[in-house]
Order: C-alpha cells, then sequence, then structure tokens
C-alpha cells in the first residue's frame, strides 16, 4: 500500500513585482489532509481544469471538503473529498505596488482662454494592488506561471494618462492655474480610472500628478511678460536708475569729449523717456513758472543748463554746445530763430 504524503502549500515572496505565482505540485496532486499557508498580504485561488474555484485570504488551512466546497461541486464528489486530486494552485499577491511612475510620452493639448493650444506634459507618481484576485486572475493573468508587475505596467500607464487628458480638459483651467491645482487634478484622475480598474479585479490606491510643464518658449514668453509688467509698475523708478548710470558711465570717461558726449546721452535719453512717458498719459508738460509755456530755450547737452542765445560754451560745465530744440531735440542752427522740425520759437 502506497504512502501518501502530506503537502505544505505555501509561496515565500522574495520578489518586489512578482503579481500572480503558480505553485509547482509534483502532478498538480493534492492529497487530503495537505495543508495550506497564505500570508498577510497574499491571495490563493484553486483552478479545476481552468476554472477558478476556491479562494482563500491569508490564514492556515486543512485541505477537505469543507475547505474546497467549490472543487467538490466541480469534482461532483459524492461522498466528500476524493484524493489524491489535481489541481492548479495560484497565490496573488494582494499588497501595494508604490511609487510606479507615470509620464505623458507626447504633451496634451489644452485649450487655454489666453493664450490658444498650449502643449502640455506632465509626470508623477502611482500606486495599486489587487483588490479581487478571482476577477484579476480571469481577466488579465489567465494561465501564466508567472505574472509580474511589468506585464500590465503599459496598460495601466496608457489608462493614467488618457484619464490625465480628459482631467485637464474638463477643468477648463487656465495654464496659468495648472500648478495651483494638483492636489484636485490628482483626484479627479484617481475617480475617473477606478471602475475601470475595478472591472479588472484592481485598485488604484494612490495617483499623484507632480509637475505640469509647458514648452519652453511660453514659458520664457510668460517669464518676459511677467518682467514688463514689473517694469510697466515701476517705470518713473527705473527711469531714474539708467539716467544715473548714464551719468556715472559718463564720469569715469577721463577725455573731455567722451565726459560730454557720455552724460549728454543718459541726460538726452532721460528726457526721451520724460517725454514718451508724457505723450502716453496725455498728461500736459509742465510750465515753467512765470516764463512762456510755447518758448522754447536752448539747454546744455552736457548738464543741462540754459544757454545764452550766442553761448559756444556751457557756463556750467564748459562742454561744447550743440543747440538743441527743447521742445522736440533737434539739433538746431547757430543762428536759428524758430525751431526746423516743430516751428517753436527759440
Amino acid at each position: 500500500m502506497a504512502i501518501a504524503f502530506l503537502k505544505v502549500i505555501e509561496w515565500q515572496d522574495n520578489s518586489h513585482d512578482e503579481i500572480v505565482h503558480k505553485v509547482n505540485l509534483a502532478g498538480n496532486v493534492i492529497n487530503r489532509g495537505s495543508k495550506l499557508t497564505v500570508r498577510e498580504g497574499q491571495a490563493a485561488v484553486f483552478c479545476d481544469k481552468g476554472r477558478m474555484a476556491d479562494v482563500f485570504g491569508p490564514g492556515m488551512y486543512k485541505l477537505d471538503t469543507d475547505s474546497l466546497p467549490v472543487i467538490t461541486k466541480l469534482l461532483s464528489w459524492a461522498y466528500g473529498f476524493e484524493t489524491p486530486f489535481k489541481s492548479d494552485v495560484y497565490f496573488v499577491s494582494t499588497r501595494q505596488f508604490t511609487d510606479n511612475k507615470w509620464g505623458t510620452a507626447n504633451p496634451v493639448i489644452v485649450r487655454d482662454p489666453e493664450f490658444g493650444a498650449v502643449r502640455v506634459r506632465g509626470y508623477g507618481t502611482f500606486s495599486f494592488r489587487v483588490s479581487d484576485p478571482y476577477v484579476f486572475l480571469s481577466q488579465l493573468s489567465g494561465s501564466h506561471s508567472s505574472f509580474t508587475k511589468t506585464d500590465i505596467e503599459n496598460y495601466i500607464l496608457g489608462l493614467l494618462v488618457m484619464n490625465v487628458s480628459d482631467a485637464l480638459g474638463e477643468s477648463g483651467l487656465s495654464v496659468l492655474d495648472l500648478s495651483g491645482n494638483l492636489i484636485e487634478l490628482s483626484g479627479a484622475v484617481k475617480a475617473s480610472v477606478g471602475k475601470r480598474f475595478g472591472e479588472l479585479g484592481l485598485e488604484l490606491t494612490g495617483f499623484n500628478i507632480e509637475n505640469l510643464s509647458m514648452p519652453a518658449e511660453v514659458e520664457k514668453a510668460l517669464d518676459e511678460n511677467a518682467r514688463l509688467g514689473i517694469l510697466r509698475g515701476n517705470a518713473d523708478v527705473y527711469m531714474k536708475i539708467a539716467q544715473a548710470d548714464a551719468m556715472r558711465k559718463a564720469a569715469e570717461n577721463t577725455g573731455a569729449a567722451g565726459s560730454a558726449m557720455g552724460a549728454g546721452f543718459g541726460f538726452g535719453m532721460g528726457m526721451q523717456m520724460t517725454q514718451a512717458m508724457r505723450d502716453a498719459s496725455g498728461a500736459p508738460a509742465k510750465e515753467k513758472a512765470g516764463g512762456n509755456a510755447g518758448a522754447v530755450s536752448a539747454r546744455c547737452q552736457s548738464c543741462g543748463a540754459e544757454l545764452g542765445g550766442k553761448a559756444k560754451f556751457c557756463p556750467e560745465c564748459g562742454a561744447a554746445v550743440k543747440r538743441v530744440c527743447a521742445n522736440c531735440g533737434a539739433e538746431l542752427d547757430g543762428k536759428a530763430k524758430f525751431c526746423p522740425e516743430c516751428g517753436k520759437k527759440i
């Protein structure tokens, strides 16, 4: 009489990415009284001729008629557990697979109310687990002796990126507001993809959008627009700084001609900026107290001092005089009485 040896059926999971592991049973024969050990984070599924049967959660089991009701029914055991019998045993990891990376291989087109169609790229992390081993084996793993995270990763990534595109489109957010709503967008993606995951026996336990970025040229344009906004708000300050810098550089030039030219340039630039700002704002030119607003007087380009009608050198700084119309800046002939450009009296 042959002696039937008892078996201990278990899976010592030493891998980091194996989801399904088929037990290597000698001839797939299971004897009455065999022991089944299912550890935390695992489930065991018995299959009869490719048909999913009994599912076991964490614990220790003695295999008999009571613990294998589905197998008993499938094999039509009329008088209880018949030994030995053949069955495939699959262990399924139900722990979380965390810190998985996702990213948009191709940019997502987002319609922005201000910038029009903008290409957006994103990346982040996600976590998942097998929530229903029976459904997972039926829908995805099948009869594979081993099924790893890599085998399903591309499929999951496709689902996630597709739902990220939907969430961005349905949010109605400007690209400028995307970074401030990453938590809300992550929650929307997690909720929308949950049903599809459930149909596969999976659960998306975590989903995070870590970054959404625009093309470099768009980011550069945004930075430039912000810079111009700051300049517009502080035009007076920047004008004064520019004048001071021009005067300082001119003073550093030891040559008399260079000094006069540099200082004259700095003063002229300041005058042009002031006039341009007045023209833009529509503000009237400041009238000289006690004088005629329509009259034009020549000024030294170097220091700005008023010049007499026949002066060849500035009485203040000694720089050579170029007569310039104080109204429009046009260079004047030494004998001119009226500006040839704007007609103002000199």
